[in-house]
This record gives structure tokens, sequence and C-alpha cells, in this order.
């Protein structure tokens, strides 16, 4: 039999001064994360995987939605125990460093993805596999959001791991567009032949993930061990499922942030995943004119993260998070409508590509807020020695719906195609990013901020 007791959050337990050194440690795992999300997820290798070697843009990208479909549902599986087992066992940081080993490990098995339609779902699963490691790599690096920061630090804090990470990606977007997509200079690696400078992406990109991960590993202490029972898998089910009706009890509100995040949380994540690919497929990008946008782009993004870091810290997340989706949905809406088509003003002809950029950064500068100021919400929350299981809860409930942006981004696709001229059907996937960002919106409006949320009461193991 368990008992509720009220706990203060870990946050508020967590009185002394911000270390800068751990704070910048934290901090580089996200500048090294960024070659998994920029450039082989967004910007890069899977525009590589939706070419026309592997069979076109509407085609691949259709697959690869599926896999990122499946790839969200093991995730919902397996990260609140995750976090949940790591809180306990004082293993946050090991688990942290063989998560990120694994999405390491499975990047640079990209390189075997030769340029063949058989291959596509080689390729495809790998990036699928790398996104269920990353994300239960990202529980633990989330939860430890609470061991570096304080109370009145928190949004600038979690602003300035999110702008680190899109200046990693920048920085190494540089790297590869010099050495592999434009090389400045003659080597083997600059070789197109089987497509070997883009799957030479893949093994840069692992050592990029490797070196930058280290430092955190080594300055960030590792959470204390808390006496407790050991449990098996299925026991750990059993109390994840205590809790959850312990705080629907004891702090619903932080149950519906959950839900709702989980919603506009997918929407985000299918702008970054889908960005590239649109931009290729729709609007003619080149790999080389992609990475100058994902350049421009991430540069907007840590702009937009370091000024929503500040905002969150004075007029709190729930403000920032819903200016942040307005300005999505609006953006978005702005690309879905004009397309690639050129639109005469007066002189000046407005073409698809002028669309893509003026509306396509509009995106990104809204992206990094509503991403920094959701983790920030959840970390005020989080109950001193739970912060691992509640962002694995965060993880599970994005993933549990992380179906839903690729299914619709591949069923509008599907349902366009039979009335739209041959190769513009991909852009009517927006619609379907739309809709997710706007119902996750929805959800949102009702809930409480967190200055108006109790923390919740948890049943002990």
């Amino acid at each position: 039999m368990t008992t509720a007791t009220p706990q203060p959050s870990e946050l508020e337990l967590h009185t002394a001064p911000v270390k800068k050194g751990q704070v910048l440690a934290w901090a580089t795992w996200d500048w090294g994360t960024a070659a998994f999300n920029a450039v082989m997820t967004t910007f890069v290798f899977t525009v590589y995987l939706t070419s026309s070697a592997f069979g076109g843009a509407d085609y691949a990208s259709s697959v690869l939605g599926a896999a990122l479909g499946i790839a969200g549902l093991l995730i919902a599986v397996f990260a609140p125990v995750s976090g949940q087992r790591s809180d306990a066992g004082g293993r946050r940081k090991l688990w942290l460093g063989i998560h990120t080993g694994a999405v390491a490990l499975l990047t640079g098995l990209c390189f075997f993805a030769y340029p063949r339609p058989e291959l596509l779902w080689y390729g495809a699963s790998l990036i699928a596999a790398g996104h269920v490691f990353s994300e239960l790599a990202f529980v633990n690096y989330n939860a430890m959001l609470e061991q570096i920061a304080t109370p009145k630090t928190i949004g600038r804090i979690s602003g300035f791991g999110w702008s680190a990470a899109y200046f990693g990606g920048i920085v190494a977007l540089l790297l590869v567009l010099a050495l592999f997509v434009q090389p400045a200079f003659h080597w083997f690696g600059a070789s197109t032949v089987e497509s070997l400078n883009i799957r030479l992406v893949a093994v840069f990109s692992m050592l990029w993930i490797i070196v930058f991960s280290l430092p955190v590993l080594f300055a960030v202490p590792e959470v204390r061990r808390r006496p407790a029972a050991r449990l098996g898998i299925l026991a750990s089910y059993g109390l994840l499922f205590r809790r959850i009706g312990a705080m629907w009890r004891t702090s619903p509100h932080t149950l519906y942030f959950l839900v709702a995040s989980a919603v506009f949380r997918d929407g985000l994540a299918a702008v970054f995943t889908f960005g590239g690919v649109i931009a290729a497929g729709t609007f003619g990008f080149s790999l080389s004119q992609v990475i100058f946008f994902a350049i421009f782009g991430n540069i907007v993004a840590a702009a937009g993260a370091i000024a929503g870091g500040f905002l969150d810290d004075r007029l709190g997340p729930k403000r920032v998070i819903v200016g942040s989706l307005v300005g999505l949905i609006v953006a978005s809406g702005a690309i879905l409508v004009l397309g690639n088509a050129s639109h005469p003003i007066g002189g000046f002809t407005w073409t698809g590509s002028l669309t893509f950029w003026v509306f396509g950064l509009f995106l990104t500068l809204f992206v990094g807020p509503a991403q920094a100021s959701a983790r920030a919400y959840l970390a005020r929350l989080a109950p001193d020695g739970e912060s691992g299981e509640l962002f694995g809860l965060y993880a599970t409930t994005g993933r549990a719906v992380s179906f839903l942006a690729p299914s619709l981004f591949s069923l509008s696709i599907a349902i366009a195609t039979p009335f739209v001229a041959e190769g513009q059907a991909q852009r009517w996937g927006i619609l379907g990013i739309m809709l997710v960002l706007f119902a996750g919106l929805v959800v949102l409006l009702p809930v409480r901020p967190p200055s108006k949320v109790a923390t919740a009461v948890v049943p002990e193991r």
C-alpha cells in the first residue's frame, strides 16, 4: 500500500547559485545533438532520403513519415519508466550517456544508405531509431535543468540550451557545406559517386555528437541515489500509473499541460522534420540552398529562443507559448496559400522562393520560444526526485500523439495527389502540420500558468 506525501518542486529546493560552467556544459550537449536534429533529420540527410534516388519526394516523404510515426509509439512506451528508473537509481547521467551513444552509432550507420530505392526503408529506419534514443536521452537531459537552474533563471537557461542547439546546428551545417556539399577544396570526401559526400555527412555527424556530448558527463554531478525498493519493469509501470492517478487528483493542470504540449510539440517537431523536405520538393531548393536557409533559420531560431527565455522569466511560459503558436499558424498558412507560384505586386514579382524564405524564417523564429518555454513550464512543477519521470511523461505524451503530424502530413499529401499537378501534392502536407498546431493551441488555452498550478502529490514507492 502506498501513501501520498506532498513534495516541493525539485526546482524550489535548488537554492545554490547558478554555476556557469555547469550551465555551459549542459548546453554543449544540445550543441552536439544538433548534428542529428539539424543535419541528419531536417536539412541534409532526410532531404537526401526523399530525393529521386529513393523513389521521389512524394513516395519517400510518406515512407519517412510512417517510420517516424512508428518511432513515436516506441518512445511513448519506454520514456516514462526510463526516467523513473534513472531518478531512483541515481543514474540520470549514465543513461544520458548510453542513449546519446546509441544516437551517435545509428547516425554513423546511415553511411551505408546508398542512393538506391531498396535502401529507403533502411535509411528511414535508422533515422526513426535515432529519434527513439534521442528522445530517451532528452528525458534525462531535460531533467538536469532543475540541477543547474533556479526559479528566477530557469526560463533563460532553458532558452540558452535551445539557442545552443541552433548555433551548434549553424556551425555543423557550415562545415557540412564547406566539406561535403560545396567543398572548398578537393578531397576524397567531396566525391559524388554513390553520393559518398552525403553519406560521409553521417560519419561527420556521429563524431560531432560524441565530442560535444562529453562535457555534461563530466561537469554536471550525478543525481543522488534515493533509497527505494528495486522494481521490475511491470512494477515500474504500476507505480507510474499510480502516480498519474495521484497527479490527476492533486494537480490536474499538470496533466492538462502534458496533453496540450504533446499536441503542439508534435507540430513543432514536424516544422523542422519536414521543413527541408518541403523546401527541396515543393520550392525546388537545391541541397546547398536548403543548407543556406537552414543556417539563417537557425540564427533566427536561436535569437527567438534567447528572447523567449527572457520573456518567459518575466511574463510566464504560457503567454510565450500561446504567442509562438499563433505566429507559427499564420506563417505556415502563408506558405500553404502562396505556394511556389509567382505573384505580381505592382512592379514587383513575389516569387515562391521568396515566400519560403520570408515565412519559413518566421516559422523558425517562433519554434524556439515555444520549445524552451514548454520545458521551463514543466520544470517548475517537477516534485523533488520525480523530474526524470515527469519529463518521461512529457516525452511519452508527446510521442503518444507523435503519429499525428507525420500521419496528417502524409495523409494530406495522399488526399491532394489526385487533384493537383504532379510534384505539387507535397505542399499540402503543410495543412496537416497546421491542424496539429491549431489543436495544440486550443487545448492549451484553458490550462493555468504554472504559478497557479499546485505541485503534484505523488505516492511513494
